[in-house]
């Protein structure tokens, strides 16, 4: 094996180790910051949510609380204000979704699906919880789910949700009186679910790992071409020029010319030494001679 074949795969051995480590950190490092990104468009989701149902409680309610008694105005209840504007949100984006989702809601559309009751039931047996990510694959690809939990800690609520003779006629009337009754103070009651698609963020990752993959690549053959012609020129070159005087000097022709010395490297200081040693084999060929 030649210089060159020796030194081409050393070459690619060492590259083929530094980009399976690479590619592993790297697709580690966009997936991470795809996931970071998803979940911030979430957290700005929920922070919308809230400020809905702030502003519901403190501008909208104390003006139509005189309505209730005539006729109930879901409009009136943070949770429907929240959900009905961040609905037009999913009309233009469908996989993105807010929902206040509850095991015993006063309106049947907020009841907890499977996967969601399972979230409650995280928020139930954990009460120090105050947060939870979780993500669920699904036909469109997988989705991220940031949620918190919906706690009874305002004696308020309990007007409307204890009994349903202690609640209004007009929401009783409304809404009946089978769901939505039978809280207590302190329950787990439901859960704020922002779900967030991750596909595009992952299919933005994949693309900028294949990219960046691709750019390693490139460096790399670059790198190696560039290598390779230092390697011919500075190294492999001069080794076969002294290897064929040396060739010509050992089958007796004597009259060959002396390897140029260029430089003050390693091959300038080995063409000096093979210099010196032709000049002493001729001066001992000429002294057999005599």
């Amino acid at each position: 094996m030649g210089l060159k074949a020796k030194f081409n795969l050393v070459m690619l051995l060492a590259f083929l180790a530094g980009l399976v480590l690479a590619a592993g950190l790297s697709w580690q490092i966009v997936h991470e910051n795809a996931r970071r990104e998803v979940v911030q468009q979430a957290a700005v989701m929920m922070a919308q949510a809230a400020a809905i149902r702030d502003y519901t409680a403190k501008e909208i309610g104390p003006l139509l609380a005189d309505q209730i008694k005539v006729r109930f105005l879901p409009h009136t209840v943070p949770s429907w204000a929240a959900q009905t504007n961040l609905r037009s949100l999913a009309a233009q984006f469908p996989d993105y979704t807010y929902k206040e989702a509850a095991l015993n809601p006063t309106n049947p559309a907020d009841r907890a699906t499977d996967w969601e009751s399972g979230i409650i039931a995280e928020f139930t047996r954990s009460p120090t919880l105050t947060e939870l990510t979780t993500t669920r694959d699904t036909p469109a690809g997988p989705i991220l789910s940031v949620s918190r939990p919906i706690r009874i800690i305002d004696k308020n609520c309990l007007i409307c949700h204890s009994t349903a003779s202690a609640a209004p006629a007009s929401m009783v009337d409304l809404y009946g009186s089978a769901n939505g009754f039978g809280w207590k103070l302190g329950d787990v009651i439901g859960a704020q679910i922002v779900s967030v698609p991750m596909q595009v963020a992952l299919d933005r990752a994949n693309q900028a790992f294949k990219v960046y993959l691709l750019a390693l690549v490139a460096v790399f053959a670059v790198t190696i071409v560039l290598l390779n012609l230092l390697l011919h020129f500075v190294i492999v070159k001069p080794i076969q020029r002294m290897s064929a005087i040396a060739s010509e000097i050992s089958l007796g022709n004597m009259d060959v010319p002396e390897f140029a010395e260029r430089g003050r490297d390693e091959i300038a200081s080995l063409a000096s030494a093979f210099n010196r040693m032709r000049r002493s084999l001729a001066s001992a060929m000429k002294l057999l001679e005599t």
